[in-house]
C-alpha cells in the first residue's frame, strides 16, 4: 500500500502537503458509536493491507462489560480490516501529523460482520438498492457544550461564556448565544475544514449552551462517517477551551434533550426523479407509504435510536421533543414532520432519533421503517393538524418496554440481519441490569428516610 493516499480525497493530500504523515489510526465504530481501532506508525500502515480485532468489539457495552451471544461461544476471533481509503481524513487537533481511516470488517470467510454497525447500514441500503431506489438523508446535529464535569455524582452545569456568564437558555437561534462560545465553534469550522466535512450552517439551540449542526443531504453511509467523525472533533475542539461537549439525550435538568433529526427523500435510481413527488408537487403513494412504514415499525426500533435510560428523559412534553408517531405538514410537535420544500426536495423528517445514538444504527433504523413501508404498501394514518403533544403516546417510554418491542419484531430482525438484532439485545439488557443497580441522589433524597 505504498501509494495509498493517491487513493485518498483530496482534502486529505492538501493537509498533508509538505509533512510526513506521522501516524495512521485505523478505527470502527461500536454499537456506541464509540472508535476502536488501532494506532500505528504511517510506515507500517502502508506496508499492511489488512488488520485485525476482534469481534468481541460489538459485545461491550458502554460501562466496559461484555455481553455473552446465546449462540456462539466467547472466543473473541478476529475479524478482518480493510481500510476504505475514501474516509481518510486527517485528526488536525493531534500533536503529530495524523490521519483518520475507518474499516470495513469482514470475517475470516470475507463474510461483513453482520454486528458491525455501518455494515447494517449498508444491509439496509443493499435492500433499497436491488428494489431499484437510492434513499437520501439530511441529519441534523444536537448538543451541547457544558462546563467540565469530572464528578459524576455532581449535576452538568452550562460553560462559562467569554462575558463571564454561564451560557443561557431560551436563547434559540441567539447570534449572541453563539458569540459566547465563538471560540470553541472556530475550531469546530477549522477541524471540519481540515478534515473536508462541509457544515451546512450551526445555530444556537433552546437549552442552555445547547447546539445544532446541520450537513447537507447525500449518500446515508457517507453521512453516517460524518457524524461519527463530527462528534469526535466536536469534543476535541471543546477540550481545547476547558469545556466539554456532550450527545448525551439529556445532561441537564429542565432543559430540552438533543436530538438527531434524519430528513429523507428516496430516488428512483433509473430516472433521478424523487419518489416522494408527482412532478407537479403532489405527494405520491410511495411518499404515504414510506410514512405508513415509520409509523407501524418505529416502536420496534426505538431501542436503537433511543439507546439508553437516559435517552427516555428527552421525551417530554412541549420540550421540543415529540412523543408521538403523528404525521404532519411543518408541524414540529409531531414526530413525523413534512418539511416546507421544493416540490423535488419533498421529505420526511424523523424527529424521534436522538443525538446519543450511533449515526449508522440510527439512519439504517429508521431507513428500515421506511423500506418496510414501501414493500408493504401501508397506508399512514391521516395527517395531524393540530398539536400532536395532545395525542397519544405511540412510543415506548422507557428502555426495557423498548428492548422488548424490538426483541418481538422477527421482520426488522430480518432487515438488519438476526444475528445484529440477538446481539444487540444482549448488549443493552446488560447496560439495563447495570443501571438497575445504581442507586440515584433521588432516591437517597426522597426515600433513604421517608418510607
Amino acid at each position: 500500500m505504498s501509494d495509498w493516499m493517491d487513493l485518498t480525497p483530496e482534502h486529505a493530500r492538501q493537509y498533508l502537503e509538505g509533512r510526513r504523515l506521522d501516524e495512521v489510526e485505523c478505527i470502527v465504530a461500536d454499537l456506541s458509536g464509540i472508535a476502536r481501532g488501532k494506532a500505528m506508525p504511517a510506515a507500517k500502515f502502508a506496508k499492511q493491507p489488512k488488520f485485525y480485532l476482534p469481534n468481541s468489539i460489538f459485545q461491550q457495552t458502554i460501562t466496559g462489560d461484555w455481553a455473552e451471544d446465546g449462540d456462539a461461544a466467547f472466543l473473541e476471533p478476529d475479524m478482518i480490516l480493510t481500510p476504505d481509503f475514501g474516509t481518510a481524513c486527517a485528526a488536525p487537533w493531534t500533536a503529530d501529523w495524523t490521519m483518520q481511516v475507518i474499516h470495513d470488517m469482514h470475517d475470516q470467510a470475507g463474510i461483513p460482520v453482520p454486528t458491525a454497525p455501518r455494515n447494517v447500514l449498508k444491509r439496509v441500503l443493499d435492500l433499497y438498492t436491488a428494489q431499484g431506489w437510492q434513499p437520501v438523508v439530511a441529519p441534523e446535529m444536537e448538543f451541547y457544550l457544558v462546563a467540565r464535569n469530572t464528578d459524576p455524582s455532581k449535576p452538568v452545569q452550562p460553560p462559562m461564556g467569554r462575558s463571564g456568564r454561564r451560557a443561557a437558555g431560551r436563547q434559540a437561534y441567539s447570534m449572541s448565544a453563539v458569540d459566547e462560545y465563538g471560540p470553541v465553534i472556530d475550531d469546530i469550522y477549522d477541524y471540519a475544514e481540515a478534515m473536508g466535512l462541509e457544515i451546512d450552517g450551526i445555530l444556537q439551540e433552546g437549552g442552555s449552551g445547547q447546539v445544532e449542526l446541520n450537513l447537507r443531504h447525500g449518500d446515508p453511509v457517507r453521512l453516517a462517517d460524518e457524524i461519527f467523525y463530527f462528534k469526535r472533533l466536536i469534543r476535541e475542539a471543546a477540550l481545547r477551551h476547558d469545556c466539554y461537549a456532550t450527545f448525551m439525550a439529556k445532561p441537564i435538568q429542565d432543559e430540552p434533550g438533543s436530538a438527531m433529526h434524519i430528513h429523507h427523500s428516496v430516488v428512483d435510481m433509473a430516472t433521478g426523479r424523487n419518489l416522494f413527488d408527482g412532478g407537479d408537487g403532489t405527494e405520491t403513494p410511495e411518499f404515504m407509504h414510506f410514512i405508513g412504514g415509520m409509523q407501524r415499525h418505529l416502536p420496534s426500533v426505538i431501542a436503537l435510536i433511543a439507546p439508553y435510560v437516559n435517552s427516555y428523559r428527552r421525551y417530554v412534553r412541549d420540550f421540543a421533543a415529540p412523543i408521538n408517531l403523528e404525521w404532519g405538514r411543518d408541524n414540529r410537535t409531531t414526530g413525523l414532520r413534512v418539511p416546507v420544500s421544493e416540490p423535488d426536495a419533498k421529505r420526511v423528517e424523523n424527529r424521534i432519533a436522538g443525538m446519543d445514538c450511533n449515526p449508522y444504527l440510527g439512519i439504517a433504523a429508521s431507513l428500515a421503517c421506511g423500506y418496510l413501508g414501501l414493500i408493504n404498501k401501508i397506508d399512514p394514518a391521516p395527517q395531524f393538524t393540530g398539536d400532536a403533544y395532545d395525542s397519544a403516546d405511540g412510543i415506548p417510554r422507557d428502555l426495557s418496554e423498548a428492548l422488548d418491542l424490538f426483541e418481538a419484531a422477527e421482520d426488522m430482525h430480518e432487515v438488519l440481519h438476526p444475528d445484529f438484532a440477538r446481539v444487540y439485545t444482549a448488549v443493552k439488557r446488560l447496560e439495563y441490569r447495570e443501571f438497575l443497580q445504581v442507586i440515584s441522589p433521588w432516591e437517597r433524597e426522597h426515600l433513604l428516610l421517608n418510607v
